[in-house]
């Protein structure tokens, strides 16, 4: 067919094989893997009735004068953006509460930035200085992010295996068997999450030692920091050496209940803040003005709650810990967070079939302890941050079940 001004258009339709939209994702997406505790919790969202030891999120509702903060914030109309490193007030505060704490000093006006979650610090802090092919050595069992983030940066992540027998601590010399040329960072997070393991003053020692001999960089998630039931916490960064070479990371979500909020942070040499505030400002801009009001009346008032959620969660762990020890399930103790983790190898089943027909038997969810990582195999991760009523409840119906296999 030709047209007027004599152009020729065909008039066949275009043979094209069919549009497939899987073949536009980036192959090292395609190879990470779903969230074990989310592919989990597809299943239970299928059944009524059930009591969720699962998600790792506080029962108690944002303590009221946190939420009235951020009220207030709404109705004064400061619904603008903020700087990319976040409210200089919020740095103010993090930075006088540091100190207090955890004998850490920062400038906030640049080693300081806020971000959405310690999930989105921890992200950039990768992406910041992470080059294709460093590797990063972190503990296992260890939150499902650890390794999925440090492949999205194109680095390697490197595990080391902790174990019950040392209360899923880590060595020194653990971290010495695995270093190579390509070792670049280290990744700590104590309390853990999953284990609820800690660490000591001297172990950390040790570790800061071997880190400055070998020139790592340290990363270290202390969201669980204040939710240590016994001993100090200690901060590697706070020790001899190390502050200069550790970014810190911490945020709002656990200590205050403030999981929706989604306000982290990350404290570290100004070099690395500047750099990890470039990827910031273009993907995030700035953390929720309004959420940022709110973390700091949690910081500057916020202690009182902060405590007796913690008093809680100790009374909880108390309990759940004595309950599976007495229905046959060893469980070390956890010296923080708010997760036991017990033993279920003596069941016969792997870790997913244990917590799937736990599920369909009594209606109780847990993790399979696999979703953390292979160490995690043959544990499961039970949260106690769910009322004490409902922990009997769970805990009675989990005894029935280890009863009948």
């Amino acid at each position: 067919m030709r047209s007027a001004v004599g152009a020729v258009f065909c008039t066949q339709p275009i043979m094209s094989s069919p549009f497939q939209p899987q073949q536009f994702v980036a192959r090292h997406v395609q190879d990470i893997p779903r969230s074990g505790i989310r592919e989990f919790f597809e299943l239970v969202q299928s059944k009524k009735d059930v009591i969720s030891l699962g998600v790792g999120e506080p029962d108690f509702v944002t303590p009221w004068h946190i939420r009235e903060a951020a009220i207030y914030a709404l109705e004064q109309g400061r619904t603008t953006y903020t700087s990319n490193l976040g409210l200089l007030k919020l740095r103010q505060t993090i930075s006088v509460h540091l100190a207090k704490t955890v004998d850490l000093h920062y400038n906030p006006a640049n080693e300081i930035l806020i971000a959405v979650g310690v999930s989105e610090a921890l992200d950039i802090a990768l992406r910041a200085i992470l080059d294709p092919g460093d590797e990063v050595i972190y503990h296992e069992p260890c939150y499902v992010s650890y390794a999925p983030s440090v492949r999205l940066t194109h680095g390697i992540p490197v595990a080391v295996p902790c174990s019950a027998a040392s209360g899923f601590s880590v060595s020194a010399q653990a971290i010495e068997a695995v270093l190579t040329p390509r070792s670049k960072v280290l990744l700590l997070n104590f309390p853990t999450n999953p284990t609820g393991g800690t660490m000591t003053r001297v172990e950390l020692l040790k570790i800061a030692e071997l880190a400055i001999k070998h020139n790592l960089l340290v990363l270290t998630d202390e969201i669980y920091s204040e939710l240590t039931f016994e001993g100090e916490h200690v901060s590697i960064a706070s020790l001899p050496g190390m502050r200069e070479r550790t970014v810190y990371l911490h945020g709002f979500s656990k200590a205050y209940s403030m999981t929706g909020f989604r306000i982290g942070y990350a404290c570290g040499p100004h070099a690395i803040i500047e750099a990890m505030m470039r990827i910031h400002q273009y993907s995030m801009l700035c953390a929720s003005s309004i959420s940022q009001e709110a973390a700091i009346e949690a910081l500057q008032n916020g202690e009182p709650e902060m405590i007796s959620m913690r008093d809680h969660y100790r009374a909880r762990r108390n309990f759940i810990v004595n309950a599976f020890q007495s229905m046959g399930l060893p469980c070390h103790l956890p010296r923080g967070s708010f997760y036991a983790f017990p033993c279920i190898e003596s069941s016969g089943l792997t870790s997913k079939e244990f917590a799937t027909r736990l599920l369909a038997a009594q209606n109780v969810a847990c993790v399979p302890g696999d979703a953390f990582g292979p160490s995690g195999e043959g544990y499961l991760r039970c949260c106690f941050a769910t009322g004490l009523e409902q922990l009997e409840i769970a805990a009675d119906r989990m005894a029935r079940f280890v009863k009948s296999l």
